[in-house]
């Protein structure tokens, strides 16, 4: 085992820190204290049918080839139809989006009815107004603890100026 890893401990307002193992709330306090943008993943179904979840966990990987990654919860009732999809589109938001993100963060079939959409050239729905949209192929797989790690390959881009949507210690806002 690493042993720098086996040594990780988060300080706080203290000087001793928390172990990750002993207080996952704390991992997750720390976590929020790292600002990220927000997006909204959406595919098709194996039946053809729209889903869509709003993700931070948006990442570069690679400019050649163009590479992005996103996870997803194993137990999210959208992780079978996105670790199935062949395709998928990742939509950065917008700072006056966050009722886009709020919609696709909830329970419901009420993601697509409440947002304006347009498709992509594969047919799959995205948020109008996003500041970038991925349009990516499946790449690879991988496992990630609770979640899956979405590898995708970029094979169509738009983007449009704009300040971007951050969440930050558990609040959408902009960057100002």
């Amino acid at each position: 085992m690493n042993e720098a890893a086996d040594s990780l401990s988060f300080a706080f307002d203290d000087d001793h820190g928390l172990p990750v193992d002993e207080d996952r709330r704390a991992f997750r306090i720390a976590l929020g204290r790292y600002p990220t943008g927000v997006a909204v993943v959406t595919a098709l179904d194996m039946a053809g049918q729209a889903v869509g979840i709003t993700i931070n966990s948006f990442a570069s990987v690679s400019l050649d080839p163009p590479l992005v990654l996103w996870s997803i919860e194993e137990r999210s009732a959208y992780a079978p139809a996105f670790i199935e999809a062949d395709a998928y589109a990742i939509s950065v938001l917008a700072a006056d989006q966050s009722a886009v993100a709020q919609a696709f963060a909830g329970p419901g079939e009420h993601r697509f009815r409440d947002c304006e959409t347009q498709e992509t050239r594969l047919g799959i729905p995205v948020p109008k107004g996003a500041l970038a949209v991925f349009e990516c192929q499946r790449f690879a797989l991988y496992p990630g603890g609770d979640h899956r790690i979405l590898l995708g390959r970029v094979e169509r881009v738009t983007t449009c100026a704009g300040e971007p949507l951050v969440f930050h210690e558990g609040a959408l806002g902009g960057l100002g």
